[in-house]
């Protein structure tokens, strides 16, 4: 019984009036029921409370919500850590680098640090390529070419004479700088480093033709080119390559800009190696660096 009364209350009708305070004249009248107002402000409630969370999903307001980072924000901290990551990796290599250079100027033994190769941390023999038709034509026209042929056949030897014929040419420095590493057969190190100023010009050390002109993984952008008497130098690490290959250069001329280009570089320097009669020859008893 008591609930059935509490049904009938809030069915219940009453009159609101609005009266003129002066003329007590009747302005509005609402005839409502308990129902009818609870309904109106359940409604209401529920609309703001609508209209507030899609002001706060579709509109920059939700930034403004403790602990509720933006889209910007977001990229904004992947190209930060991105960033931090190359600067760190930067600054090891110029630490080594300058470290090199004070044992130079100390008088010191020069010991190679170790490089900061990525590639031990790469797994490449995971990655599958697919040589084509074309480039299978271009590597077996390039490997067949005498003029390209470094190895050391059996019948190639190296005389004193040779060696004493390509001292009586006049080699051109290939750049003005420091020597941060010597010749060094043991170690596999088939030339000399040399450090110089940044964007320096890499010179041809004598006229000859350009036999290769491009990119390797590790050594960066190359140049190669076939001198007389069986003379061939390479100049490694650089930045821009000057000269195609074909071209005919002059002893002296720019071929490219000192770099630090290819996977085993750890800063701006040129590695220049000089073979003859396909054997790797140390630079430094035929050019005074």
């Amino acid at each position: 019984m008591s609930n059935r009364k509490w049904y009938y209350k809030l069915r219940s009708k009453y009159r609101m009036v609005i009266f003129n305070d002066e003329t007590f004249e009747e302005r509005f009248i609402f005839r409502l029921t308990r129902l009818n107002v609870l309904s109106v402000f359940i409604s209401l409630g529920i609309i703001f409370t609508s209209l507030t969370f899609i002001l706060i999903i579709y509109t920059p307001i939700k930034e403004y919500i403790p602990g509720y980072p933006s889209d910007y924000q977001r990229e904004s901290l992947i190209k930060l850590n991105v960033l931090a990551d190359s600067l760190q990796n930067e600054l090891t290599s110029k630490d080594i680098f300058f470290e090199s250079i004070k044992n130079i100027v100390e008088g010191k033994d020069f010991v190679e640090e170790p490089e900061l190769q990525t590639t031990e941390n790469k797994s490449y023999d995971s990655i599958k390529l697919k040589s084509s038709i074309e480039d299978s034509l271009l590597r077996l026209e390039f490997e067949s070419q005498n003029l390209h042929n470094l190895y050391i056949s059996e019948t190639t030897e190296t005389t004193e004479k040779d060696l004493v014929s390509i001292r009586n040419l006049s080699f051109y420095p290939p750049v003005e700088g420091i020597v941060t590493s010597k010749f060094d057969l043991s170690e596999n190190h088939f030339g000399i480093d040399i450090v110089s100023k940044h964007n320096s010009a890499i010179k041809a050390i004598l006229d000859g033709t350009v036999i290769f002109s491009g990119w390797t993984l590790e050594t960066g952008y190359i140049v190669a080119l076939q001198h007389e008497q069986n003379i061939i130098s390479f100049y490694k690490h650089n930045s821009v390559l000057l000269k195609k290959q074909g071209e005919i250069v002059s002893a002296g001329e720019p071929i490219a800009i000192i770099g630090e280009s290819g996977e085993i570089s750890t800063g701006p320097h040129l590695h220049f190696e000089l073979w003859h009669n396909g054997t790797p020859v140390n630079p430094a008893d035929y050019i005074i660096f």
